[in-house]
């Protein structure tokens, strides 16, 4: 009787572990990232001010290239952004973001990889500034952790 309490009990422990490490990973699906900013920066239709905010994939949809972005505490969608996918040579244990530099104005952000992975996010823009943009140096930046593997700071110039 005893035998088959202990049995029990560990087949519990044992579920409860891996349902725990499911939940550990919960950012994986949506590929949820906080990206800090010390400056302004572009994205498609507005200009983030200075701060943090969160990128995720758009949840319930099969659409892989919707991302929303979020305040830092994820209580007010700022921007919901359709993207084309995009790839990289390695992928890197870091979140990678490519920025084009507008001189006067704020960088645009033109990339977003998650970490560990090849395929990424290209931000849309209308063709005019497109084109404006093919002109701009671009920086490719792998930002480094703050506080956990979703949160990352990028430095503006």
């Amino acid at each position: 009787m005893k035998l088959n309490k202990l049995y029990i009990t560990a087949g519990l422990i044992i579920a409860l572990s891996l349902f725990m490490g499911l939940v550990a990973h919960a950012d994986e699906l949506d590929q949820s990232t906080t990206l800090t900013f010390s400056q302004p920066v572009q994205i498609p239709g507005q200009v983030l001010p200075a701060g943090s905010y969160v990128f995720k994939l758009a949840d319930g949809t099969n659409d892989r290239n919707i991302v929303q972005v979020f305040n830092a505490g994820r209580t007010t969608l700022l921007a919901t952004l359709q993207t084309i996918a995009t790839d990289r040579p390695e992928p890197t244990d870091r979140t990678v973001v490519a920025l084009a530099e507008q001189g006067a104005g704020p960088d645009v952000l033109l990339k977003w990889f998650y970490p560990g992975r090849e395929t990424g996010n290209e931000f849309l823009y209308p063709k005019q500034v497109e084109q404006q943009l093919a002109q701009d140096k671009v920086q490719t930046i792998q930002v480094n952790p703050t506080v956990s593997n979703s949160d990352t700071s990028v430095a503006g110039n």
